[in-house]
């Protein structure tokens, strides 16, 4: 059984018909890259997921861990061990390193308060395991993450993920005007995360930097699936990645 299992999902904005018929799986302590080019509905595809609203899913099963959550609402998603770092990343810009850290810890602490039908384990990674990971983060406890640069926001924002409990992270665009070599460095990051046991899940644009850090690929084109299978065959692909990515 794989961690993550899409079948059939169509998702609508309002009555624009996004994803259509789309199913793929994702297989436990793997890195999964989601391609396509713009307005291909790889965001859409997170935020359903997710449980994100919009888009809604009209049809098609969504499947974590063997339980359906294709209806469940985002708060009891996101109990369930599934993180989003959205492209947009939203750290506390008015808050340290250190206070947005501790803020996704409130997050959490509040969030197992709740009276829940899902069963949750106990945290996600420590402050002082994130700063192990993040050395950057380590080094800017005390700065303000609205003075860190476009690589440490992402950087910080993946690491606040990962002080709930996390499974399964998503991300969406983590390398967006991110220069080459922070790009490197993010990639480090996700390695390490992923050789750490959690599984991921990448939307990305820059398809040659997704694929290299990635054991399977998707693309998407017009929100149907037109192709899966490994990295590496991605990789030899040449008509595959110039028609549908451009590369």
């Amino acid at each position: 059984m794989s961690l993550l299992e899409l079948d059939g999902v169509d998702s609508y904005y309002n009555e624009s018909h996004i994803l259509r018929d789309l199913s793929m799986t994702v297989e436990e302590g793997e890195v999964c890259a989601l391609l396509g080019r713009n307005g291909a509905g790889k965001t859409t595809t997170l935020r359903s997921i997710a449980g994100a609203e919009p888009p809604e899913v009209r049809s098609g099963s969504i499947t974590y861990n063997g339980n359906d959550i294709t209806e469940m609402r985002v708060d009891d998603i996101a109990l369930q061990g599934i993180s989003l770092v959205p492209e947009e990343r939203r750290v506390f810009s008015n808050l340290t390193v250190e206070e947005n850290l501790r803020m996704a810890e409130v997050a959490q602490n509040s969030s197992n308060t709740w009276n829940r039908t899902v069963t949750v384990s106990d945290g996600g990674m420590s402050r002082e395991e994130i700063y192990d990971d993040f050395p950057r983060l380590d080094e800017r406890r005390d700065q303000k993450a609205g003075t860190l640069s476009g690589g440490e926001q992402q950087m910080l924002a993946i690491a606040r993920a990962l002080r709930q409990q996390t499974e399964l992270l998503m991300l969406d665009e983590p390398y967006e005007g991110l220069a080459p070599q922070i790009v490197e460095d993010v990639e480090d990051a996700v390695r390490r995360i992923s050789e750490q046991g959690t599984t991921i899940l990448l939307v990305e644009q820059n398809a040659a930097a997704a694929i290299n850090i990635s054991d399977n690929a998707y693309i998407i084109d017009q929100g149907s699936m037109v192709f899966e299978g490994s990295a590496e065959e991605l990789r030899d692909a040449d008509d595959i990645r110039q028609q549908y990515l451009g590369v």
